[in-house]
């Protein structure tokens, strides 16, 4: 993907109260950022934020994080973040490598992954974030009963996944090759979601439990 820069990107950020540029120092005390006790979901590459802002309107009881990398891909989001309705999203700003260095044991009850960077050369592999090395850092960071949620469109990264979860004795179900052929309900789809189905192109989707 083309990152196109966003004029002024950086103020944007550093003067939105709820974007976290340094979410480290956040570790152990999320709930309270958000003042309640409410569950805590996240997306990793959250995109311009349709996904996860959607998810942030439809449950007021869930406190919602996205996370992205890149500032000019964040200052986008913000309309979205702006158009939730209560206090239950924040956005931050950093890599995913660094997902077990923000959370405590335990603090995450879900994790997205929607149509993540597939990588698709093989010495790219470790970079994938449904390799092991991540999943051990979500395993870390999720309640007992914690899971993930994983959307692609790529059948290659998909089976990839099945097979590290597998390895890394994750439990599966939903499993699909073709979600919007299945009863599964109440589906949120991301702006890639939009696109991909408009073209014809079936989304694999599992939930995987620690």
């Amino acid at each position: 993907m083309r990152l196109r820069n966003v004029k002024g990107a950086k103020e944007i950020l550093e003067n939105h109260t709820r974007i976290f540029e340094e979410p480290w120092l956040n570790k152990g005390q999320w709930a309270k950022v958000f003042d309640n006790k409410n569950p805590i979901h996240i997306e990793i590459g959250m995109g311009k934020g349709q996904f996860i802002s959607t998810l942030a309107n439809n449950n007021p009881n869930v406190n919602y994080i996205g996370f992205e990398k890149y500032s000019s891909i964040v200052a986008k989001a913000i309309e979205n973040l702006n158009n939730v309705k209560n206090n239950n999203l924040v956005l931050v700003r950093t890599d995913a490598q660094k997902i077990d260095e923000i959370f405590s044991l335990g603090e995450i009850e879900r994790v997205y992954l929607n149509f993540s960077d597939p990588w698709p050369k093989d010495r790219h592999y470790k970079r994938r974030l449904t390799y092991k090395d991540f999943l051990n850092k979500y395993s870390k960071i999720l309640t007992r009963d914690g899971e993930i949620h994983f959307k692609t469109d790529n059948k290659d990264l998909f089976n990839f996944s099945l097979e590290q979860l597998e390895e890394c004795k994750w439990q599966l179900k939903n499993v699909t090759y073709d979600l919007h052929n299945t009863n599964i309900k109440n589906n949120v789809m991301t702006e890639y979601e939009e696109k991909f189905s408009k073209m014809g192109i079936p989304i694999c989707r599992l939930e995987a439990n620690k």
